[in-house]
């Protein structure tokens, strides 16, 4: 899609008011509201164990006087995230410092979304194009989206550690799309290093980069550009495990306490996801079992996603970060955020999607009421845990309504696009 010189720097334009207005209002709300942030960080919609500023602290707080940070088992997050907080100043005597710098980590999440909307992918792949590709936000509207969606701007204001695996994601998504397949290997290796999870993204963002190599002269064979890359990924993370080895002095200690303890779920703290409750009421005899099946239930999307949407790889990452949301063991509303923040690339399917009312209304009811039912279980002593846990599966039908609507719309597009005298016409399920 050509642009005139006038319409880029219109663009140009808009981005800066938009960048700015997005970093100004995370601004005022952290100074006119200073309890905000803390009151933030300690809601379990926002902070897991996984995930948590405060359990960052406690971390920065051994690791600063030379004790080991998995001592007492509150830290299970990455160990090179202590170095990096140790240079700033201390969160509660001077908290603006950490807030400028989650709010510039947002910043450049949303330009990488904009520098993915960009590239037209969502529209316009090596072996698929949408029958509405003229339907489409630009990258701007796209990055406004994210900036200004109160997910987004509540996980930034927490300052919850998964925004560093966002950004992991995006920049690998838009560097794959930009067709610099090496930088996206090492930023899904960063998001994989810090969350494990990114690691069921590989297959569908190799695809993606070897369909822009694929466009190029002398197209590389698939089956080794995808070995060379999966070695390029390993690589990564193995480097990464060697500097974390080298700030603790104990390989094992850290991978049982950040990996094994992703895997096997042991804090069951209530979170918006679905493995908590399930597991609080498990037998311990059956837990190994259980925890098996999740994890294959998990891991059993990438394949099927990945061979039915094969022509539309970024549909396929996507697709995945929706299930994350709902099928991780320890979800928050900022894999939701990411979630909603690619939805806005396939502007040109939403007129295919038949319950997106429904789906937005569960979801909206859960988020409201979600902080109310928590507050008469834990606080107000007036409810129990199937308050909350009633609430978060209302949570997870939303979302999933949401995914499974906007694979129908996929797989609607695909079909017109093969068969063109059949656009707009009625499909019945028979």
């Amino acid at each position: 899609m050509s642009t005139t010189p006038s319409s880029r720097n219109t663009m140009k334009d808009r981005g800066i008011v938009v960048f700015g207005a997005a970093f100004v209002l995370r601004l005022l709300l952290t100074c006119l509201f200073p309890a905000l942030p803390d009151l933030l960080t300690g809601r379990v919609e926002v902070s897991t164990p996984v995930n948590s500023f405060k359990r960052l602290q406690e971390g920065l707080f051994l690791y600063t006087r030379n004790v080991s940070p998995y001592d007492g088992g509150v830290y299970h997050q990455a160990p090179l995230l202590l170095p990096l907080f140790a240079l700033l100043p201390d969160a509660k005597s001077s908290p603006l410092p950490t807030a400028i710098f989650y709010f510039l980590v947002d910043l450049l999440n949303a330009y990488a979304l904009l520098k993915i909307s960009q590239s037209g992918q969502s529209v316009k792949s090596r072996l698929h194009t949408a029958v509405r590709q003229h339907v489409r936000w630009d990258g701007v509207s796209v990055a406004a989206w994210f900036l200004f969606n109160p997910f987004t701007i509540a996980t930034c204001l927490a300052r919850s550690t998964s925004v560093f695996t966002t950004s992991g994601i995006l920049f690998a998504v838009s560097n794959a799309v930009g067709g610099n397949s090496v930088n996206a290997m090492l930023a899904l290796g960063f998001a994989s290093y810090l969350s494990l999870y990114p690691t069921l993204l590989f297959i569908p963002l190799v695809l993606l980069c070897y369909d822009i190599r694929a466009q190029g002269p002398n197209p590389p064979k698939i089956g080794l550009y995808v070995v060379q890359h999966a070695g390029l990924l390993l690589a990564s993370i193995a480097g990464l495990l060697g500097l974390s080895c080298l700030i603790t002095g104990n390989f094992w200690e850290f991978i049982s306490a950040t990996y094994g303890f992703h895997l096997l779920v042991p804090d069951l703290t209530p979170n918006v996801g679905l493995w908590w409750y399930f597991f609080i009421e498990m037998f311990d005899s059956f837990r190994e079992f259980f925890l098996g099946v999740f994890w294959l239930h998990l891991a059993s999307y990438v394949g099927g996603f990945t061979v039915r949407f094969q022509r539309q790889p970024l549909f396929v990452i996507t697709s995945l970060l929706g299930v994350f949301a709902v099928f991780k063991p320890y979800p928050s509303i900022s894999d939701a955020s990411l979630f909603f923040a690619m939805l806005p690339l396939y502007r040109h399917l939403f007129p295919l999607m038949r319950y997106t009312f429904f789906a937005v209304s569960a979801i909206l009811y859960s988020s409201l009421l979600g902080p109310a039912f928590y507050h008469l279980w834990v606080y107000a002593g007036s409810g129990n845990a199937n308050f909350f846990y009633a609430i978060t599966l209302v949570w997870s039908l939303g979302i999933s309504i949401l995914l499974a609507d906007a694979v129908f719309a996929a797989l609607r597009d695909e079909w017109e696009q093969q068969n063109p005298d059949q656009k707009g016409a009625e499909v019945r399920q028979v």
